[in-house]
């Protein structure tokens, strides 16, 4: 049963999330909802290193490399399909995590340099959310952003 729980949970949050990133383009990706805030296509590639490097925290390999946890948007563009291909990637390494772990596996503890010790499932919470608060961002950037050069007065 644990393992069909945090299945779903999985899938709601790729499925709310999607709202947001299939509206993702290349044409939209330098929008901002300010001057002082991240482009979506800055966003959603931090989106796509971020829930792979934390599977990392969870004993899952990646080969993924970071260019935006702790960095600043600096008008780097971004391969949208290859950011894309880094979401679904992470989505399918939290569900074999989920498939391959035992239910007493979630509650050992693991080490991060963010949080400190915490355990696998709270690291796996903090995954999750942390998507889905990046897809609120995208969404509001969608639904108001500019380009910080057009719109300085937000």
């Amino acid at each position: 049963m644990q393992k069909d729980v945090l299945l779903e949970i999985v899938k709601q949050n790729q499925y709310t999330s999607s709202f947001s990133f299939s509206r993702i383009t290349q044409q939209n990706s330098g929008l901002r909802l300010n001057d002082r805030t991240a482009s979506i296509g800055f966003i959603y590639r931090h989106v796509g290193e971020t829930i792979n490097l934390f599977s990392q925290f969870l004993g899952i390999p990646t080969d993924v490399r970071n260019t935006t946890m702790g960095e600043t948007d600096t008008g780097q563009h971004f391969d949208i399909g290859y950011s894309r291909e880094l979401v679904e990637r992470g989505y399918k390494v939290l569900e074999e995590l989920v498939e391959d772990s035992s239910d007493e596996e979630w509650l050992k503890p693991v080490d991060t340099p963010f949080f400190g010790t915490v355990s696998k499932v709270r690291l796996f919470a903090h995954a999750l959310f942390h998507t889905s608060h990046h897809a609120g961002q995208i969404a509001l950037t969608l639904a108001k952003g500019s380009k910080a050069s057009e719109d300085k007065t937000d």
